[in-house]
């Protein structure tokens, strides 16, 4: 198993499209897909914030559902406008409100057929990825090494927004602990959502969220090789969005 795996697009589709070609990935059928059969797989957040939320969307239900060519997990971000098309009731704030905006836009005709790919992308695939008999794991938020393979509320929410105290930071985030400084799993997982200017590798475990929404990089790990590219972000530099891991 060949993977490209690659941190928060967060509707960054033109950093998206440089990095998957800058891994050799061919765009000319519209997706990327690449030569020597090599597959993509996203650590979650795929929207929000960024410029082109809804055609990051198209592209990935295409590899992952249609073409079956690309692997999912889904972030916070997701399941939160998950929840929106449902018809839940959610604050349309922290970046969602460019997801629905962009939405908003759409004619009725194609506002439905994003909504159900969405949807369909999020229900058809599970909220960490055990692969490579058990070597990879792949979680949003990463994961605790006894949470690996299962699924409760505990796992749900630690997947999704990490090993949170209950506190809020005074602008309203919550206040993680770092599980990766004590992870001592042989498995190797990888994960995104807290943004870092360089991919974090400690412990086995590779923080791949560099950021490209706040004007930092995309950045993609190479399995089983374990290389980091990335490529450069086009967005505005937004450094109090990153946090300095010890």
């Amino acid at each position: 198993m060949k993977l490209d795996i690659i941190g928060d697009i967060h509707g960054c589709f033109d950093e998206f499209q440089e990095l998957t070609k800058r891994l050799n990935y061919d765009w000319s059928r519209g997706i990327p897909i690449h030569p020597q059969g090599r597959r993509l797989a996203f650590v979650g957040d795929l929207t929000d914030r960024g410029p082109e939320s809804l055609k990051v969307i198209e592209v990935v239900w295409r590899l992952v559902i249609k073409e079956k060519l690309a692997l999912y997990t889904p972030g916070n971000h997701c399941n939160k406008l998950y929840r929106y098309f449902l018809g839940n009731k959610v604050q349309v704030t922290h970046g969602l409100e460019t997801t629905v905006a962009e939405y908003e836009a759409l004619t009725s005709k194609k506002q439905k057929q994003i909504k159900e790919m969405f949807i369909e992308l999020y229900e058809q695939n599970p909220l960490h990825q055990v692969l490579d008999n058990g070597n990879l794991v792949i979680a949003h938020a990463g994961i605790r090494e006894e949470y690996i393979g299962k699924e409760n509320s505990k796992v749900k929410t630690f997947v999704l927004y990490g090993d949170i105290t209950g506190e809020k930071h005074p602008d309203g985030s919550p206040v993680r602990r770092d599980w990766a400084k004590h992870y001592k799993g042989n498995r190797t997982i990888v994960y995104g959502h807290t943004p870092v200017k360089e991919p974090r590798v400690i412990n086995n475990t590779y923080n791949i969220d560099t950021g490209a929404v706040f004007g930092g990089k995309l950045t993609a790990l190479q399995y089983p090789e374990m290389t980091l590219v990335s490529i450069a972000s086009t967005m505005p530099f937004v450094a109090e969005k990153f946090k300095e891991i010890l």
